[in-house]
Order: structure tokens, then sequence, then C-alpha cells
């Protein structure tokens, strides 16, 4: 499992320290890349910016993201990552505090594989990422990704 890497698309740094250890407790021992807005999640997801050197991004297996970012809101992140061939396939997680329907209603019809909502205990979140860690890097198969 540890050779499969995570993006987390998180501007709460809480919210990402919550994730690492949850993680962490949950025994998910891949590498997780966090990126803080949307612009930068995707500079990482296409290659630019700061990561158009070679080898400077890879394409993740599974995609947690937070919807409420700046930059760029994770709606239209997951809007171009489903528009472009080389990461259309990638499994998104929307991974949010928000409770708006319209927001779920919203992922869902942009392609979004799964849609939770932060638990509010540390034990929900650390249960809740040990399931999406077993079955969005062990369980589930992947398709390729189309280039």
């Amino acid at each position: 499992m540890a050779d499969k890497l995570i993006l987390l698309v998180e501007d709460n740094a809480d919210d990402v320290m919550l994730t690492e250890r949850a993680l962490k407790k949950a025994k998910v021992l891949n590498r997780l890349v966090v990126v803080r807005d949307g612009a930068e999640a995707l500079e990482y997801l296409f290659s630019t910016g700061r990561y158009s050197a070679p080898g400077t991004s890879v394409l993740p297996e599974v995609i947690l993201l937070d919807l409420k970012l700046p930059k760029v809101d994770g709606l239209e992140v997951l809007r171009r990552i489903r528009a472009d061939t080389r990461t259309r396939r990638l499994p998104v997680v929307v991974l949010t505090s928000s409770k708006e329907e319209k927001d779920m209603v919203a992922s869902y019809d942009l392609g979004a594989n799964s849609y939770i909502r932060k638990p509010v205990s540390f034990n929900e979140f650390v249960d809740a990422v040990q399931q999406l860690g077993l079955y969005w890097l062990v369980l589930n198969q992947s398709a390729p990704n189309g280039n």
C-alpha cells in the first residue's frame, strides 16, 4: 500500500495535521502530498508552475479534496480534473465540512467518486480515514489514466 501516493488538497492547517495523524493511526503508510489551495492542486496535477520540473509531481492514487479552498475552489478543481484526459479517471474523494446539499449534488454532478463530511470526533475521523485507505488504496482497482 505504501507505494501509492495520496494528494490532500486542504487549506486548514489543523485539518492537515488531523488527517496526517489519522492516516498514521490507521496505519495508512502511503506518501501524503499536501497542497494548500486549488491553484496549487492544479499545478501539481498538471505539472505546471512550481511543479513543472520533471519528477516534482506524481499522479496520486486518490485525491482527498476539500471544497472551500482559496484561489480556486474545490468544485472548480474537480471540474478541471474531470475535463482532462490525464486526470479524469483519478479517484476523487470530497472530504469537507460542508453540510450544504448543493455542494454534495454539485460534487457528484462533476464526477466525485465519494463525498464525506468530516466527522467531528478524532476517533470517527480515524475510522473514516482507515476505511478510505482500505478501499481506495487496497481494494479499489483504478482505471488506467488516459493520455
